[in-house]
């Protein structure tokens, strides 16, 4: 089994546009975020992890010409703005998508994408082409169990997914600890960091790393990354078992899968 991140940026990607600040003039590549998104390996399958406004750019740059399903933490923009691009993998699959999302992200999926729900086309890759399953518990992915849990996000609720002996969390503010419980464990934990500076609905890099103290994951991955973290300093700060996530960045996990 294993994950390979996609994106690691927060909502504006890093570089943000006209900032000038030293991470966003960074040569380093690992400071180069695109939204963040993941590829999961597992079982046989490749299942994607949303869809953001880099999808095309990502999908060419990690060589992707084959995903199994698609599965969506929540409808805010960095996270489904590349839907449309989804219609590529219909054409080189040649076959629908199954894709799935809790109940609120597939209603605004349907409303926001209505066109690729209304009408058959006649040829795949015109549109995507998806049977979008509302899911609110556990779900069966071909053999792989995919266990959803909630966190909060502000006024929205984000689902982050424990997938075998992994668990990608992004977008989260407040967990609880019922989700908390399904964190513990984890041989690979991924789950969001922002910035140093505590923000309203995002997870800081210190609230990050106490949830790591508490669900005690083998390794720890913080994703999300605004441009106040710069990969090669931050580095340098992080406790023994936590890194920096980038783009391109492929971890395998030993379970077996």
């Amino acid at each position: 089994m294993e994950i390979t991140f996609l994106g690691t940026g927060t909502s504006n990607g890093v570089p943000v546009i006209g900032c000038q600040c030293e991470v966003c003039r960074s040569t380093d590549p690992r400071d180069k975020r695109t939204r963040s998104s993941a590829i999961v390996r597992v079982d046989g399958q490749t299942v994607l992890i949303d869809t953001t406004p880099e999808l095309r750019l990502q999908a060419l740059a990690n060589n992707i010409t084959h995903i199994d399903a698609v599965v969506f933490t929540h409808a805010h923009a960095d996270h489904v703005a590349g839907f449309d691009d989804l219609r590529s993998f219909n054409y080189l699959n040649q076959a629908p998508l199954e894709t799935y999302a809790d109940g609120f992200t597939a209603q605004l999926l349907r409303e926001r994408f209505a066109y690729a729900f209304e009408y058959p086309f006649p040829f795949y890759g015109g549109k995507p082409d998806l049977r979008l399953h509302s899911v609110d518990r556990d779900f069966d992915i071909g053999p792989t169990r995919f266990r959803p849990f909630p966190v909060s996000h502000g006024r929205w609720t984000v689902m982050g997914f424990r997938i075998h002996d992994l668990v990608y969390l992004t977008d989260a503010k407040i967990v609880p600890e019922s989700s908390l419980d399904v964190m513990r464990g984890a041989e690979v934990l991924v789950i969001n960091g922002l910035r140093e500076r505590p923000h309203p609905v995002h997870l800081s890099i210190p609230e990050a790393l106490d949830i790591i103290t508490e669900v005690r994951p083998a390794r720890a991955y913080l994703t999300h990354l605004s441009h106040e973290v710069g990969h090669a300093a931050w580095s340098e700060r992080l406790p023994s078992g936590v890194e920096l996530a980038y783009d391109g960045l492929t971890v395998e996990l030993g379970d077996g899968h």
